[in-house]
């Protein structure tokens, strides 16, 4: 397999959007404009094969140092399958204003806007797909299992239906999401359409970077009000806990392949449209030889921000408590090039869309201690859903 790179003022006269050129049916994973956009499939590798794929791809860099690359999801469940995409084209957009196409093989180098999406009216039917019942259960089981000492935390979720009369518009989403959640990461992977606020892992060279959320409250849209709820969440002994047993727990598995990492002493408040999160951000510098980003997402997922800690004993009591399979909710999503760097977020705040994109299940949870309950667990799930519900439904 050949590659070339290739700047973008080569084959392209000025800007494109990232969501322009992915469309309904690319690849999408950009955050405050910086990330990459892809059409196309030159294969499909299993995650373990794909740094040695990568690295035997004969690359014609034009623009000096850059690397052909593989995107995906990582799912929840470990030992789940787990495949990567490498692209048959890749619009990529740098943090340092560069902007370059890689095209595989024959790949044309064509860059081209996808059709804005027209205005459209559709009906929608949303519903649980967990009973609330049972999500109910399951919070006050994993409760209990913390007060008994079992578990420090673990994370209860629940699954959402959304079905529609026409197929979902998979480009007006990513639009929408666009404008709600710019800052966040925005992905759009093989019917996996979501934006996350959560950074699980960053390799840049020598640098990497976390930045883990946990601790959650609702925003109003009343600055007076947002202002108490975040002044609340900090001082929040409940919040502090959930947070604290994530941050410990990615400094702790981060550490032993870094000469330094430091994080912030406190945490900060992390706002996005819907909801506000504390939040601790990370950087350190990796020791040598240093790691592919994938083994550091294989070895955080999932964090203790969605699944639990210990993180064996609470993914048993997720398993058994929750009634579903989360599958790529959960996980993570992002990117690895052939230098071993990459993103990675945190796979939330997403829809999973069926085949025909008729339908899409999406999936919301919350981190479950001592002090959780249930009523106030489910009030909060309710917050993180409508930020794809709101991006979905246009009646």
């Amino acid at each position: 397999m050949r590659a070339v790179s290739r700047p973008l003022s080569d084959v392209h006269d000025g800007d494109i959007d990232l969501n322009a050129f992915a469309g309904g049916d690319g690849y999408l994973f950009v955050r405050d404009g910086v990330g990459l956009a892809a059409r196309g499939v030159a294969a499909r590798v299993p995650m373990a094969e794909v740094p040695s794929f990568l690295a035997a791809i004969d690359h014609d860099d034009r623009l000096g140092g850059v690397a052909p690359l593989a995107l995906g999801s990582y799912p929840f469940e470990p030992g789940s399958p787990c495949e990567l995409v490498v692209p048959s084209i890749v619009v990529r957009k740098a943090a340092d204003g560069r902007r370059w196409v890689t095209t595989i093989d024959d790949t044309p180098p064509v860059v081209e806007a996808m059709p804005a999406p027209a205005p459209s009216a559709q009906s929608f039917s949303v519903g649980p797909l967990t009973p609330v019942d049972r999500y109910l259960a399951a919070v006050a089981r994993a409760r209990d299992a913390v007060r008994s000492g079992e578990l420090t935390k673990a994370v209860i979720a629940r699954e959402v239906s959304v079905a529609s009369d026409t197929p979902i518009d998979v480009h007006a989403v990513l639009l929408r999401l666009k404008a709600m959640f710019g800052r966040s990461y925005r992905y759009s992977v093989d019917g996996f359409v979501g934006a996350s606020p959560e950074l699980l892992v960053e390799v840049d060279g020598s640098v990497v970077r976390s930045h883990p959320l946990a601790g959650t409250t609702p925003r109003t849209g009343d600055p007076d009000t947002d202002r108490r709820a975040a002044a609340e969440l900090l001082a929040s002994e409940k919040n502090q806990v959930e947070h604290r047993v994530v941050i410990d727990m990615i400094h702790d598995t981060l550490l032993p392949w870094c000469s330094y990492l430091d994080w912030e002493p406190e945490a900060s408040i992390v706002t996005v449209a819907n909801v506000q999160h504390l939040g601790t951000a990370m950087e350190g510098h990796l020791s040598d030889p240093r790691p592919n980003v994938l083994e550091l997402v294989a070895a955080l997922c999932p964090t203790p921000a969605l699944g639990g800690f210990p993180r064996a004993e609470a993914l048993v009591l997720i398993a058994q408590a929750e009634g579903f399979v989360r599958g790529r909710y959960g996980g993570a999503v992002g990117w690895v090039d052939a230098n071993g760097d990459g993103t990675w977020a945190v796979a939330i705040r997403c829809a999973e869309l069926s085949t025909d994109r008729r339908s899409a299940r999406l999936v919301a949870g919350g981190g479950i201690v001592g002090e959780s309950e249930p009523l106030a667990e489910l009030a909060e799930t309710q917050a993180k859903l409508q930020a794809m519900l709101s991006a979905i439904i246009r009646p």
